[in-house]
């Protein structure tokens, strides 16, 4: 293990890898030397996404790209025993699991924005639930055993923001709220076993989809500001890879245990910067510039 690779011999799994957030984590963790199983449901020549090109397999070939070791393996988070069979692989492979990343979502083509909870399609939230919250338990679930055996390893689950404020809708917000106590819940259990759960955020994320949206790319990405000026204090989905990277490779992170972290808040700490040299602080941007202007 060498200070540049910190995460040499570790293993991971980061559930929901295929783009955006889990995308730019599993890259991360490859740099700082892990191996890394890059799951979700979209592979080559069969998008599970309809309108996403992005596939896991590109993902692990990114990660091996970064100097670790990607390893693609499509899975349903949603069917628990392909779950099972997931960590059992794990298991037989690598003997071990250090860390977990739960970041399954799914849940951007059903959210209704800027309607009330009493028009929203039943159908859809209670979709969104499944895929945001029920594939973190079922995968929690088979890939703790590993960690609790070994007395050792970290789970984190990706969530949205790390206040208590409302996110505009109801499934949303829900989803959102529920991984953030998941990870409070499931600290207090691993507790004794040395096994740490928390949950972390990301700012305004500048992934795939989001660049897709705006019409522009990341070499272009500013001009992304001139439909929303909140864009410019956006990062990249590799900011918060470094924020895993870094909590993965703190020896003391068993002090966070049951708490929820932001990838600006983390930076402060840690003193990571983006992949682009940049140092996104969304919160500060936020109470700056969007509380100041509600104010």
């Amino acid at each position: 293990m060498s200070a540049a690779k910190p995460l040499t011999g570790k293993v991971a799994v980061v559930a929901g890898a295929t783009r955006g957030a889990g995308r730019g984590i599993a890259c991360m963790l490859g740099e700082a030397g892990a191996t890394v199983y890059c799951t979700g449901r979209s592979v080559r020549g069969k998008p599970a996404t309809q309108g996403r090109p992005e596939t896991i397999e590109e993902t692990a070939e990114m990660v091996s790209g970064y100097g670790g070791q990607g390893i693609a393996v499509q899975v349903d988070h949603s069917d628990e025993q392909q779950v099972q069979a997931l960590f059992e692989r794990v298991r037989a492979e690598q003997g071990r699991l250090d860390i977990l990343v739960n970041d399954i979502w799914g849940g951007d083509e059903l959210t209704e924005w800027e309607k009330p909870f009493w028009e929203l399609d039943i159908a859809k939230g209670l979709l969104m639930q499944q895929r945001g919250v029920h594939t973190h338990i079922i995968t929690s679930r088979y890939g703790v055993p590993l960690m609790v055996a070994a007395r050792q390893g970290l789970v984190i689950e990706i969530t949205d923001g790390d206040s208590p404020g409302y996110r505009g809708n109801l499934f949303y917000d829900l989803v959102k709220a529920s991984v953030i106590r998941l990870a409070l819940g499931m600290a207090e259990e691993l507790r004794p076993y040395g096994v740490t759960a928390l949950a972390l955020t990301p700012g305004f994320l500048r992934s795939e989809a989001m660049l897709d949206r705006f019409g522009v790319t990341e070499a272009n990405w500013q001009d992304g500001a001139k439909v929303d000026p909140h864009f410019i204090a956006s990062e990249t989905p590799y900011f918060v890879g470094h924020a895993v990277a870094a909590l993965a490779a703190d020896p003391d992170v068993f002090r966070r245990s049951g708490g929820v972290y932001s990838s600006w808040g983390l930076s402060d700490e840690y003193g990571f910067t983006d992949i682009d040299g940049r140092w996104p602080h969304w919160g500060r941007y936020y109470k700056e510039h969007i509380l100041g202007e509600q104010e």
